[in-house]
């Protein structure tokens, strides 16, 4: 049985339109508890040369609910403006998805790795390990 009094979360994003982690995406992290509690907002980062995020802020013990907030466009709008300094611009490649919010539920002691796989049209999220 865990002796830790709260929940911890970690993620990570991986961009499948390349095959590639996701660098520099900013994230939000807000917290709540129950589903009545108002959010919180605790504090964010941004995705590493990895397309991980070892830094968000802890979450406050009777934390019962989490979301994580990926700031995406920006991410493939600096992507869009590197593939048309080597190529002229084929298609729209911009964020159809300008941002992903992603809710869950938590549970004291365990630990949440939930990974994003993005690509511009799309997104896919799961709980990790």
């Amino acid at each position: 049985m865990s002796t830790e009094t709260t929940a911890s979360v970690s993620t990570h994003i991986l961009d499948t339109s390349i095959g590639r982690p996701a660098e520099g995406v900013a994230i939000s992290l807000s917290a709540r508890t129950g589903l009545d509690g108002e959010w919180v907002a605790l504090g964010g980062s941004a995705t590493d040369a990895d397309g991980r995020c070892k830094d968000l802020p802890a979450l406050p013990e009777g934390t019962t609910h989490v979301r994580l907030d990926f700031e995406t466009e920006t991410y493939f709008e600096k992507k869009q403006a590197e593939a048309q300094q080597d190529a002229p611009r084929v298609r729209d490649s911009g964020a159809f998805f300008p941002e992903v919010t992603i809710t869950f539920a938590v549970n004291p002691g365990e630990h949440y790795h939930v990974p994003l796989l993005l690509n511009p049209f799309g997104y896919s999220v799961y709980r990790g390990s």
